[in-house]
């Protein structure tokens, strides 16, 4: 019989200690979102862990922490790298009609579902800032519709959501914009919609006063009010399925039947409610509540 072939010892010991080292990473991991839970009242915990190890290696970086363990030290001690670390596990902003052509689906399938409501309501839900709100009340209102719409843009981390209320952008960003806004269906000068002071542009109150900004966790709070329209395009893709799934199921217990709802990827036969929806024509993940 020939003799069985054993790893070297060095092998063996690489291995161990990678296994080690991942253990101790996904320790440090538990007691850094435990530790953000218990502190801060965000709860990161359910999220998608290679998504949430991306953020928190940038987030690492950034404040030159060696260790999540580090990292973890100076989110409870140092009031600027807790808001930093919160800031890079949110959704990013978004910038002014930044995906051209979801900006024409929004044109081309939310407006003309939304002209039946007497006074429709949409969630932006997880809000990519002012980029992402902005720009769905600039194209809401070239479509006749702003005038009795009330947009609801929410955001699980209330300073964010602070800064929201009188946020402003650099008026460069507005020319980089414009090609964008064009490509989308817009026929205007995107500037015309905004009040330009000092070099920084903000959205005409009359469009601003359509959209409510508020603190809203989509992992823990419940459904707040009845939608015609729910968008969320942005923080899914970072949840966990066991998260995933929780939310589905609010976004079905918020959404008026017959009301549209766009997400970031196609719903699957196990999807929570997936047999309630239609899905609207194109390749994009819309879909009609018929359910």
């Amino acid at each position: 019989m020939a003799a069985a072939i054993l790893p070297a010892a060095s092998a063996v010991g690489s291995w161990t200690g990678l296994a080690a080292g991942l253990a101790i990473e996904e320790l440090e991991t538990e007691l850094l979102l435990e530790a953000v839970f218990q502190r801060f009242g965000h709860d990161f915990r359910a999220y998608d862990r290679p998504a949430l190890r991306r953020k928190l290696s940038m987030a690492m970086a950034a404040q030159g922490a060696a260790t999540l363990s580090g990292l973890q030290e100076q989110v409870l001690h140092h009031g600027d790298a807790a808001g930093a670390v919160l800031r890079a596990l949110s959704v990013p902003p978004a910038a002014l009609f930044d995906n051209a052509e979801h900006a024409a689906r929004l044109r081309g399938v939310l407006a003309p579902s939304l002209r039946g409501w007497p006074v429709p309501r949409v969630w932006l839900a997880e809000c990519a800032g002012v980029g992402e709100a902005w720009t769905l009340a600039i194209l809401l209102a070239e479509e006749g519709i702003l005038g009795r719409l009330d947009i609801h843009a929410t955001l699980a981390n209330e300073e964010m959501v602070s800064e929201m209320l009188d946020a402003a952008v650099p008026v460069e960003e507005l020319e980089t914009a414009q090609l964008r806004y064009t490509a989308s269906g817009g026929i205007a000068t995107l500037a015309s919609y905004f009040d330009i002071r000092d070099g920084q542009a903000r959205l005409k109150p009359e469009l601003r006063r359509r959209i409510t900004w508020s603190q809203y966790s989509l992992v823990t709070d419940a459904s707040f009010n009845e939608f015609q329209a729910i968008v969320c395009c942005n923080a899914l893709a970072d949840f966990g399925p066991v998260l995933r799934q929780r939310v589905l199921r609010l976004f079905h217990d918020s959404l008026a039947r017959f009301g549209v709802l766009c997400l970031d990827r196609p719903l699957s036969v196990t999807d929570a409610h997936a047999r309630t929806y239609q899905a609207v024509e194109g390749d994009r993940p819309w879909y009609k509540r018929v359910g």
